[in-house]
């Protein structure tokens, strides 16, 4: 057993009864002392099957207690962790391919180890000094919306270390477990939840009454999601079906938050602090403090973390950050160890930033810079629009021009919309932010962890 992996088990089972997981789908509820249990069990198994340092695992399926059982049984074991919650079999297949499995676990299978031919005659020369060092490993996949997606290795015991270096709560929290298992979010979520002993709360579909018909159910106090999926809360009107009057603080990240959304957000939970967050999957999720919940202003408050400001594009260091990528190059990160986001920041004083929008999303209107999540705060905040997605058109003229996709809050969606929403834009925006085009659609496109996708083909 890695010694990373007996310090975090150490920390379970010391919290003992203590509820760690609630599903509401089946109403179970298993305890930390349940889970150190199932891991314990679930290594024998595995180790059994011949699964040992080094060994390369993908591991199949949502965030459950089996599953979390299984992956940190694998840590225990030295292994590498690939994680992936994919249901499409041929993502699957690429993804195992792209971190070099020798071994699958699937839940159609009842997670029962399966034997792979893994790519390549040798593991990644990443892969193989991580086993030297005798550590665990942990695999994370891009999104991979503008290509193959990109393979990260993490080093699982420094993650796990990270998240045990605090005493517990005393104090009993639940938390929403809504970011997906296989994203840096939600490993984020599942790890510093359960060293904190906090209960994580399983939600048994993630759509808008899922989450809060289970928030409501276990008196949920803590609800971590993006920008996108709060707003489809609001939209769906799950406050007037469910009470959510238990819920003390609400998380958001992942993407831009449009201030009329968050103005939204505040007027309809008024009892919730609102909390911005930020991470990347190269360096991991930052601790951060908002200066307020009704302000986009938030500050870094993390040790293992430096930040700096070049040419407006927010660069991190972080001693949580990748070893590296499996299938890319490091480029994006400089000799000395910086990585740069892609995120434009404004500084504010006093170490506040503003995440202004990503660098390859900007519209550029005749060298005039148009962040989408600034016009669509505007149009958001016009009381006419319940969702909307800005995004930049080719124009003979300017290079771009701004389009936007709106989605009514009402039922009026004609030509009189359009011309409102159009007037409220350009009450409140330079002229060249203004978008020259207002769409009405059904709905706003978004991907499967609740992020606006790129616009759909301009008609």
């Amino acid at each position: 057993m890695t010694e990373a992996a007996d310090r975090f088990l150490d920390r379970l089972r010391a919290l003992g009864p203590r509820v760690a997981l609630i599903d509401a789908a089946t109403g179970i509820e298993t305890s930390f002392a349940d889970l150190a249990g199932a891991t314990d069990q679930a290594r024998h198994k595995l180790a059994a099957a011949g699964i040992g340092p080094g060994a390369v695992v993908k591991l199949d399926g949502e965030a459950a207690a089996g599953t979390l059982a299984l992956l940190l049984a694998l840590q225990s074991l030295g292994a590498v962790t690939a994680l992936d919650t994919s249901t499409v079999a041929a993502e699957r297949a690429d993804k195992a391919a792209l971190a070099g499995a020798g071994w699958r676990l699937a839940p159609e299978d009842g997670h029962h180890p399966q034997a792979l031919t893994p790519s390549g005659d040798a593991p990644a020369p990443l892969v193989a000094a991580l086993t030297a060092a005798d550590r665990a490993g942990l695999i994370l996949f891009s999104s991979g919306t503008t290509g193959r997606p990109k393979a990260m290795l993490h080093d699982l015991d420094r993650l796990t270390d990270s998240y045990i270096a605090g005493d517990p709560r005393t104090k009993s929290v639940r938390l929403l477990l809504f970011l997906m298992f296989d994203h840096i979010g939600g490993i984020n979520t599942i790890f510093s939840s359960l060293a904190q002993g906090t209960t994580l709360v399983l939600p048994a579909a993630r759509t808008p009454d899922g989450v809060a018909a289970a928030i409501a159910a276990h008196r949920v106090g803590v609800l971590p999601a993006s920008p996108t999926f709060l707003n489809l809360m609001l939209m769906s009107g799950v406050a007037a079906r469910h009470d959510l009057s238990c819920l003390r603080m609400i998380t958001y990240g992942t993407e831009p938050m449009p201030d009329g959304l968050l103005a939204l957000l505040r007027a309809r939970l008024p009892r919730a602090r609102l909390l911005q967050t930020f991470g990347t999957s190269e360096t991991g999720i930052v601790s951060t403090v908002s200066k307020a919940s009704d302000s986009l202003l938030m500050r870094f408050d993390d040790d293992a973390v430096e930040h700096r400001v070049v040419d407006g594009e927010l660069w991190l260091r972080s001693r949580r950050r990748i070893l590296g990528y499996l299938n890319h190059s490091m480029d994006a990160f400089t000799d000395d160890g910086w990585f740069r986001t892609g995120d434009l920041v404004e500084e504010a004083g006093d170490g506040f930033l503003k995440v202004k929008g990503r660098a390859k999303e900007i519209i550029n209107v005749g060298g005039e810079k148009v962040f989408p999540a600034e016009v669509e705060g505007v149009l958001m905040a016009s009381g006419l629009v319940a969702d909307c997605k800005v995004f930049g058109q080719p124009n003979a003229i300017t290079g771009q021009s701004v389009w936007a996709e709106i989605v009514p809050a009402g039922n009026d969606g004609g030509a009189d919309l359009v011309k409102a929403v159009k007037a409220h834009a350009r009450g409140r925006l330079d002229a060249f932010k203004v978008p020259v085009r207002v769409k009405v659609v059904a709905d706003i496109p978004y991907s499967a962890r609740f992020k606006k996708l790129i616009a759909r083909e301009a008609s």
